[in-house]
């Protein structure tokens, strides 16, 4: 059993990652901090963790200029990946680099548990 929040968090993300479609997986702060990867070895995760906060940024404050609530996901397809990212509890954001090609139903019920796993362990 893992002993500390970082070892959980890698357990939880290993365990999204085990699907096949999932290229890399990391809980990042809003600040674009990493706090636990489970990355392919091209993908920098320090990198993933500021663009991710950047996005979530723009992509919240485009939604609030609409009045049309808070995002409840975010996605950035281009042909070799989909770049998606989820909130996992107030200060956490869950983002996952897929396979263009995954079936997204299945990756967004994935992640949607592995938030709220998150969560539980950021809190």
């Amino acid at each position: 059993m893992p002993e500390t929040k970082k070892e959980r968090l890698g357990e939880i993300l290993k365990k999204l990652r085990s699907s096949g479609d999932i290229e890399g997986a990391a809980v990042v702060t809003r600040d674009g901090l990493l706090i636990a990867s489970e990355l392919a070895g091209s993908i920098d995760g320090d990198i993933l963790a500021a663009m991710t906060a950047t996005m979530t940024g723009a992509a919240e404050t485009a939604i609030a200029e609409l009045k049309k609530g808070d995002p409840e996901r975010i996605i950035v397809e281009s042909p070799k990946a989909k770049v998606i990212s989820i909130g996992a509890g107030g200060t956490a954001i869950l983002v996952c680099v897929v396979n263009p090609n995954a079936k997204l139903g299945l990756v967004l019920l994935d992640m949607k548990k592995a938030a709220a796993s998150v969560e539980k362990e950021v809190k």
